[in-house]
């Protein structure tokens, strides 16, 4: 079933792609730029704090896109098999798509964290308002 939130779900997911071609496209200079080997008998932090924080940020976003868009993939799936994913349900995960967006482009480029904590604070709203609806369609189960 084809319904307009599943644009913003590929959406996310494509994006998550770009922040992950781009944590490699900075991670691997630095790495040969600063002649950082990974040995796997140390423990990770001792790799990772060798690598400048611009450079971790972006790596530190994709992380983040593996963590509360997980909820949103859920949410935006479930209100689709609902046949609820247009109107404003779409339009409200299309805005949370685009607050995930800033959110990246704060962290990997600025890193203020007030200001993405304010991002990210906007975005879950969102999630949760589009979560909360979908739980109403369930609950009021089926039409007669």
């Amino acid at each position: 079933m084809h319904t307009p939130i599943l644009g913003a779900v590929i959406g996310l997911v494509l994006w998550s792609f770009v922040m992950w071609a781009w944590l490699y496209a900075t991670r691997l200079p630095a790495m040969f730029r600063l002649k950082i080997v990974y040995d796997r008998n140390r423990p990770n932090n001792e790799f990772i704090d060798q690598i400048p924080p611009r450079v971790r940020w972006k790596a530190d976003n994709y992380n983040h896109l593996m963590e509360q868009p997980t909820l949103f993939y859920a949410t935006a799936i479930t209100l689709s098999l609902l046949g609820a994913g247009g109107g404003i349900n779409a339009t409200l995960a299309w805005i949370y798509v685009a607050l995930r967006v800033i959110h990246s482009l704060v962290q990997a480029l600025v890193n203020i964290v007030e200001l993405r904590f304010a991002v990210f604070m906007a975005g879950s709203l969102v999630l949760l308002l589009l979560a909360i609806r979908a739980a109403i369609l369930l609950l009021s189960g089926p039409a007669a």
